[in-house]
């Protein structure tokens, strides 16, 4: 058994994502700049959103982060957001989920032009991806694919079974996978029994957030394990995933921890996005 080690991996391409960020800024060239919409005050956002900032600032990204009160009316939000795809200095727009119960978030979402979608959450670049097109790829599904790609992980004629199928991870990561020429199974919450899905697949991605709902008897000898679920255990107040780590790496030949697997490959790949969208405007400038 291999521990897929998001956090080295995320490490190395930080260097190299820093390095490629100084070459510009020591031509005298502006530093690529994300700016971080929060609404409200959720904790877990506020844990989520410091740690992108810090990461930006280290690779050489200005971050910006706009915070405003639950209660902010709905075309004012439309209207910041307005403004910023108007700001030429500006790269990414990233609006940092979840928002307040009553915001209908895929409108907003929707709202940030397509050029400046550091999530490629926008349906046009969504569109392009499910094409084939080069796009922005959404920031987890491409964390994990560059994480497999790290340990030489080939995906093509695989049999992936994916469980979770939000717009955020499982629907954009099943089309990225069908487009390595993975053969994909998505599982939901309507699934009768997941197992049945899971136990012949060679690569198994849970990302559903429901804690330990994979264990060894679902899946197969030597198969590729990718936890996205990230909870608190109310027992042992540590953070565990989807997947039962302690009995089914036993069984698994690659796997995931919880942390330090697949959330530091995110942080990583919306860095490495608001640079890919850095150069475009830089080079559209010239």
């Amino acid at each position: 058994m291999i521990i897929l080690d998001g956090k080295k991996v995320a490490s190395k391409r930080k260097k190299e994502l820093t390095a490629k960020i100084s070459k510009y800024h020591n031509k005298g060239l502006r530093k690529p700049k994300l700016v971080v919409i929060m609404v409200g005050n959720d904790h877990a956002s506020e844990v989520y959103v410091s740690h992108k900032i810090k990461v930006a600032n280290e690779v050489g990204i200005y971050s910006e982060l706009l915070r405003f009160d639950k209660d902010i009316k709905k075309e004012e939000l439309y209207n910041k957001i307005n403004e910023l795809n108007n700001d030429q200095n500006i790269d990414g727009i990233l609006l940092q989920l979840p928002l307040p119960i009553d915001f209908i978030e895929e409108d907003y979402l929707q709202a940030i032009t397509p050029s400046k979608d550091v999530d490629g959450f926008h349906y046009i670049n969504q569109g392009k991806m499910l094409q084939g097109y080069d796009t922005v790829y959404p920031c987890t599904p491409l964390g994990i694919i560059n994480l497999l790609e790290e340990y030489n992980i080939n995906v093509k004629n695989k049999d992936i079974t994916l469980i979770g199928t939000s717009n955020i991870v499982g629907k954009p990561l099943g089309m990225m996978l069908l487009n390595n020429q993975a053969t994909i199974t998505m599982c939901n919450k309507n699934t009768k029994n997941i197992k049945d899905h899971t136990i012949n697949a060679d690569i198994i991605i849970s990302a559903t957030g429901k804690q330990f709902i994979i264990t060894k008897d679902m899946i197969k000898k030597d198969a590729v394990i990718i936890d996205v679920g990230i909870i608190r255990d109310p027992v042992t107040n540590k953070l565990v995933g989807d997947v039962d780590f302690e009995s089914v790496k036993l069984k698994s030949s690659y796997i995931t921890p919880v942390p330090g697997g697949v959330g530091p490959m995110t942080v990583i790949t919306l860095m490495e996005n608001t640079f890919m969208l850095y150069e475009k405007h830089i080079n559209k400038s010239k």
